[in-house]
């Protein structure tokens, strides 16, 4: 086979005008028309949407004509369709690794306008078109993987993910911190808006564990280390009275959330028995036989003839407004699921016990989803009242002045014109939201991203919604965001479902961007090893060479996260990193000095 003569590289520069998110203030032509006369670009071509089919379809023909050996694609972010571009690379038969990306979307058009735009774009191109040319056809690294998967998390997402692994044939071992599995299904009682009970959907979902040969259960435990690699992870598990580790190939979060507890004081929460949470009304419902000889609903052994609903309760939080927690935390978020929730209860109560009055104190009320507008209207029909107020002026709770209800709830209604009313109640119900359950040690020691709001964050909600960065490990259900139940199982499925596509064949093939040694430069000294982020990752080992035992810095590439921390320290430039090297930076920087004086 003839050598590939580095001075003879083709590169074809594909430009998307992105549907006018580029083309309306960059000159897409313009650009072309300047791209295709710089050394080393064989092809300029230009695509209303280059991810499309014909925008792929321009580069599989180039690439199989022989026009061109190398490919710069300069669209939107990387992180959206670079795996789209490698795809059209391959299915011309050629090698992914040849081709690098051009931002003009995020890092142009998006801030630029104009001229500047124009020759910022041609800039940027210029220096991806040089990288190209000093590109290298790369081999995806290979690692055995075990056909084993843990799920961190015995709620409905843990196990509904478990049960989807389980029958595509893989083992799967489910690690719950308590005792039962189930998490807040069983604290549920009728779903909304089917009105399924949470506990016969539990039953299915338990039978179902029972009866798959392939899933362990293990509760009463909590991981307390994680080890290795994607395809080849070890988790360190303690229990109430023992300790012991898994060797798996995967891992799903699934570790789910809590319900928000209001501080002492909150709308007279912990200082009137009367104010309860929305998760106890709903405990109360489930043990409530429906009947009644006053028609009344019945809490603690007591008659309710009316009950102010309060909603937004530890959610859509406001600095200035809401109290923090003691950590200054707060909860800026939508709940998302208390609206439903509380508009079902609502009804339950209304269509059960027709001589308690309800009325509903709300800021926004946001019934997302299918049929879930319907328990609105429900609510409206069960002649439920609505009161909205504004965040700057919430309802308070104070003890009433007259015998008939122990309490008074003062509100400005907005639906009135903020006619400040008095809403004498038996009960007062909190729409508590959601808060992630707290896996912050966990999450640190596996260097999961973790966002503001304290869920656990993916790579892209569009696009990887149930992967974190960390190859091999996966997310669904609510430690990721709010969700309802069904919501929840569809996260589930989609985890499982990579998973098995991960594991099912048994080896997995990683990027090669990573570190290499050149072991006739390397001396040893151990700089690298020091600097490098990734345990495990890097690692000085005894070689024989010239007769003599010496060190030299040895990377296990399934670890490598290509960060190019080590290839700064290197004095003897002994270690470099593929698709990423110094010699392809250092034409980059050239191309970008020579776009600037050309300018």
């Amino acid at each position: 086979m003839m050598k590939e003569n580095e001075n003879d590289k083709k590169v074809g520069v594909y430009i998307c005008y992105c549907g006018g998110n580029i083309s309306d203030h960059v000159d897409v032509e313009e650009v072309r028309n300047r791209v295709e006369k710089m050394p080393g670009v064989a092809v300029a071509r230009t695509n209303m949407f280059m991810c499309s089919d014909p925008g792929q379809e321009l580069i599989i023909d180039d690439l199989k004509s022989g026009k061109v050996d190398r490919v710069v694609v300069a669209s939107c972010a990387p992180s959206l369709h670079e795996t789209t571009f490698r795809g059209a690379i391959e299915r011309a038969g050629a090698n992914p690794f040849i081709y690098e990306h051009a931002n003009i979307r995020e890092q142009v058009s998006w801030v630029h306008h104009g001229d500047p735009a124009t020759d910022k774009a041609t800039v940027l191109i210029s220096a991806a078109a040089a990288k190209a040319g000093k590109l290298k056809p790369l081999e995806p690294i290979r690692v055995d993987a075990k056909k084993h998967a843990v799920v961190i998390g015995g709620g409905i997402a843990g196990i509904k993910s478990a049960l989807e692994i389980a029958r595509n044939g893989i083992e799967v071992a489910i690690i719950e911190r308590t005792d039962t599995l189930g998490g807040n299904l069983n604290n549920l009682g009728r779903l909304a808006p089917s009105g399924e009970k949470a506990s016969d959907i539990l039953r299915e979902l338990l039978a179902k564990v029972k009866a798959a040969p392939a899933v362990t259960v293990h509760t009463n435990c909590q991981v307390t280390d994680v080890q290795g690699y994607v395809g080849n992870f070890t988790l360190d598990v303690k229990g109430q009275t023992e300790t012991f580790k898994i060797d798996t190939g995967s891992i799903i979060m699934a570790t789910g959330s809590v319900s928000y507890q209001p501080f002492e004081g909150e709308f007279g929460f912990g200082t009137y028995p009367q104010v309860i949470t929305l998760p106890t009304l709903i405990e109360a419902l489930k043990q409530s036989n429906y009947q009644t000889e006053t028609g009344r609903f019945e809490f603690r052994g007591k008659p309710v003839k009316n009950i102010a609903m309060i909603h937004c309760v530890g959610s859509r939080q406001i600095p200035g407004v809401h109290q923090p927690k003691e950590n200054g935390q707060l909860n800026e978020y939508c709940s998302r699921t208390c609206c439903s929730a509380m508009l079902n209860a609502a009804n339950q109560i209304r269509e059960s016990f027709p001589n308690t009055q309800i009325i509903e104190m709300y800021r926004d009320i946001r019934t997302y989803g299918r049929g879930q507008e319907e328990l609105y209207n429900r609510a409206s029909a069960n002649k439920v009242v609505f009161m909205r107020y504004e965040a700057d002026a919430m309802p308070t709770v104070e003890k009433s002045r007259t015998p008939d209800f122990p309490l008074t709830v003062k509100i400005k209604d907005g639906l009135t014109f903020n006619e400040e009313m008095e809403v004498p109640a038996d009960l007062v119900v909190l729409a508590t939201g959601i808060e992630p359950s707290d896996v912050s040690g966990l999450a640190s020691a596996m260097k999961l991203p973790v966002g503001t709001d304290r869920f656990l964050l993916e790579v892209h909600p569009k696009l990887r919604p149930v992967e974190f960065p960390v190859s091999g490990v996966f997310l669904a259900g609510t430690c990721q965001a709010p969700m309802d139940a069904g919501e929840a199982c569809n996260a589930a499925g989609a985890a499982a479902a990579k998973t098995c596509a991960l594991l099912g064949k048994g080896v997995i093939e990683l990027d090669p961007f990573v570190a290499e040694v050149d072991p006739d430069k390397c001396q040893g000294h151990g700089n690298c090893v020091d600097a490098c982020i990734k345990e495990g990752a890097l690692k000085l080992v005894e070689v024989q060479r010239n007769g003599k035992t010496v060190k030299q810095a040895q990377v296990t590439a399934a670890m490598c996260l290509g960060c190019g921390a080590c290839a700064a320290v290197c004095p003897e430039k002994a270690i470099d990193l593929n698709g990423w090297a110094l010699e392809q930076y250092e034409q980059m920087v050239d191309a970008i000095v020579a776009g600037e004086h050309a300018a």
